[in-house]
């Protein structure tokens, strides 16, 4: 069986740690008996990310997929996170494990910024939109792992 961690930074606020039990909650209504879903933070409070990946193979799991709850390919969900999830994993050695890149740039997030605003959209995306770079210098890639461009083209 499948499982997905979310992975956020965890803080020193209760509620947003608490978040992160609201949102597995709701991904684990959504995929139903599918896959379990845990969650954990990567530091200042439980539970850890040892302890998710536990809970993902206590569930049942052989393939553990870590969600890294961030918005931006920065340090931690690129280098930090694989990091501790591969040492976490190493306890189970029968588990595979893969770390996919942090939300980056999507067109559901740009939809919730907008509807957060109050703005409706004005226009829909061009056909030939999947996997576009939304890069103003149009890099392809400038954004790293959450370019959906790199995406389409790993996916390749």
């Amino acid at each position: 069986m499948k499982s997905i961690l979310l992975i956020d930074h965890g803080s020193r606020r209760d509620e947003a740690n608490y978040m992160m039990a609201c949102m597995a909650n709701l991904v684990q209504h959504l995929v139903g008996e599918t896959a379990a879903v845990r969650f954990a933070h990567m530091e200042i409070c439980e539970p850890t990310i040892d302890q998710g990946f536990a809970a993902c193979v206590e569930a049942g799991a052989d393939e553990v997929i870590a969600f890294p709850y961030m918005l931006s390919p920065g340090r931690h969900s690129t280098s930090d996170i694989p990091k501790m999830v591969g040492r976490a994993a190493a306890r189970f050695p029968g588990v595979t494990h893969r770390v996919v890149p942090a939300f980056g740039v999507h067109e559901h997030l740009a939809d919730l910024i907008l509807e957060r605003a109050g703005i409706a959209r004005a226009r829909g995306l061009p056909d030939d939109s999947a996997g576009c770079c939304w890069d103003p210098a149009h890099s392809n890639g400038a954004c790293g792992d959450a370019c959906p461009a790199k995406a389409l083209v790993s996916a390749q």
